[in-house]
């Protein structure tokens, strides 16, 4: 039973932006189930779901293996409104981007775990982005670029 519903939880955050668990309750009884709200409670913590911030400005659930992707989407969405341009010199990437733009950039480009990427610094409208190898600085300028 607890794996029917936990599956059907999974089904219904997937299929509809659920913010509260007043509403997941409403959707599992819609569905045939009946339970209390401190069993949904147990079974949000139980599943790991957590709350993101959907593209409607609202906070929705979700479960861990759907968060990377969608923060993936909204990362690309943050460097695309944000990055001018990116350039590549020697093991350093140096990123441009609209004024007071370079830190979430950079917060971007951190969450983001890009290989052969060891360290970055933001200021203003500049990030500096050290990688490991050249090769590596050449192959993230070609992915952010795609990014953009």
């Amino acid at each position: 039973m607890k794996l029917n519903r936990h599956q059907k939880i999974i089904e219904l955050i997937r299929l509809y932006p659920i913010n509260t668990q007043e509403e997941l309750l409403e959707k599992l009884k819609s569905e045939g189930y009946c339970v209390t709200q401190s069993t949904v409670s147990r079974d949000i913590k139980s599943l790991r779901l957590q709350k993101s911030l959907s593209e409607d400005g609202k906070y929705r659930y979700i479960t861990p293996d759907t968060k990377a992707s969608e923060l993936k989407s909204s990362f690309s969405g943050i460097l695309s409104s944000s990055v001018i341009s990116a350039v590549a010199a020697s093991n350093i990437v140096v990123v441009k981007t609209y004024s007071g733009m370079a830190s979430a950039a950079c917060a971007a480009i951190d969450s983001m775990e890009f290989s052969g990427v060891v360290g970055s610094l933001a200021g203003d409208d500049t990030i500096f982005i050290a990688c490991t190898e050249n090769s590596f600085a050449n192959d993230f300028v070609l992915k952010l670029n795609k990014l953009l």
